[in-house]
């Protein structure tokens, strides 16, 4: 996915959260969604997407992004908590572009845990 793409109304992520796509929701409010992921990573791996239209990728983000984007981490880490992966520790993944395998032009973050993730690179 290139990093300046624009947005695409029918992607993945969107069908999802106009139901036309089934997910396994494990959180929503107002501003995002929660749900597992079909092609898990790890035994837990969570996908926490923001609601309408977001940017495509962290590359897109403004200012203005900041709080949403702040709620957007804190939620994660409330998500975590629940899942019971704060006490051992998790990962938040935001790739940003096709050499960082972001796959989906709508801004998204990952949540992954349940056993040791080893390094990141």
């Amino acid at each position: 996915m290139p990093i300046d793409a624009r947005y695409d109304p029918e992607n993945v992520f969107a069908r999802i959260l106009r139901g036309e796509i089934p997910s396994d929701r494990v959180y929503e409010d107002a501003d995002f969604v929660a749900f597992r992921d079909i092609q898990p990573a790890a035994p837990v791996h969570i996908v926490l997407v923001p609601r309408g239209e977001p940017p495509t990728s962290p590359a897109a983000l403004r200012e203005a992004d900041a709080g949403w984007v702040g709620r957007m981490v804190l939620v994660a880490s409330r998500i975590a908590a629940e899942q019971r992966l704060a006490g051992r520790g998790y990962r938040l993944v935001v790739n940003c572009g096709d050499d960082a395998g972001q796959t989906v032009g709508h801004l998204h973050l990952h949540i992954l845990g349940g056993r040791p993730l080893g390094p990141v690179a």
